[in-house]
């Protein structure tokens, strides 16, 4: 049973959040907890908890209700044991999640896991970790700070109470959780990266220039980001990693990664947060 602390209200769903990972998902993440309760972050290194402390208070004092004073960093595991939630945001490689939610819930021994993926199976993630009946998916979309929508993955054999409490800390959020099945990619990620990778399919044929596809998207079809604008954002490695996970299950061709998509990430080019991609930043 999960108990809380004296003094915080049980609609919250969790009194003591943490976050694994320094990343821009878990700082956003992170920022967000903060208006309900302290919470905790999970960094590898030093530096890295630095850089991860540092983001998050900044974006959580530009919050309404947020609180930087309630984010607290560490680079120990140990740190998160009685904590009754942790979240793993780090990079979308399934042995690396599957070790650190090992690790999470051998110290945590009491909370419920939950895992950012955008592409990978829950179910596949629980098994591999050891915690079958602990572990949910909160694919939260970039950036978390500002995004609604919660995609809610619940898996088969889940225990009790961990879907209600994950639902009431969404809400409480003001987030919208909509629960999804466990297939590559969830809703949103299954049915726009077809139409992201179709638009890179159509530069590499027809030669346009990036700006002019993007604006024929923006202008023509309302969309308030073109599609090549829209993966430089989301990180073409992350696009790499997404794609592989979709065709791997499909074995659609639509989810096949292209060829120029894979070339940009080879030379560096990884979208934003590296100052380049398709276009330069």
């Amino acid at each position: 049973m999960l108990i809380e602390p004296a003094g915080v209200s049980e609609p919250f769903g969790y009194a003591r959040p943490a976050i694994a990972g320094s990343g821009t998902i878990a700082c956003g993440l992170a920022a967000c907890a903060t208006v309900l309760s302290e919470v905790r972050v999970l960094a590898r290194s030093d530096a890295s908890a630095w850089r991860a402390e540092e983001r998050s208070q900044a974006l959580a004092a530009k919050l309404d209700d947020g609180a930087p004073g309630r984010i607290r960093v560490t680079t120990d595991p140990a740190d998160l044991a009685d904590c009754d939630l942790v979240i793993e945001a780090v990079a979308e490689d399934p042995d690396v999640k599957a070790v650190l939610l090992r690790t999470l819930g051998e110290t945590c021994h009491g909370g419920d896991l939950a895992t950012t993926t955008s592409a990978l199976s829950v179910t596949a993630l629980a098994e591999a970790c050891g915690h079958r009946d602990r572990l949910l998916g909160l694919h939260v979309f970039n950036p978390p700070e500002k995004m609604e929508l919660v995609e809610l993955c619940l898996p088969d054999g889940l225990r009790d109470g961990a879907a209600e409490r994950a639902r009431e800390w969404c809400g409480a959020l003001g987030k919208t959780a909509v629960e999804v099945p466990d297939v590559a990619g969830f809703v949103v990620n299954r049915l726009i990266f077809p139409y992201l990778f179709d638009a890179v399919r159509l530069l590499e044929r027809t030669g346009m220039d990036p700006a002019d596809l993007d604006t024929c998207m923006r202008l023509g079809a309302g969309h308030p980001m073109g599609p090549l604008a829209l993966l430089d954002f989301v990180g073409l490695d992350v696009a790499v990693a997404i794609g592989e996970s979709l065709e791997a299950e499909s074995q659609d061709p639509d989810h096949a990664v292209p060829e120029q998509v894979r070339a940009l990430v080879s030379g560096g080019r990884l979208g934003r947060k590296s100052g380049s991609g398709f276009f330069e930043y």
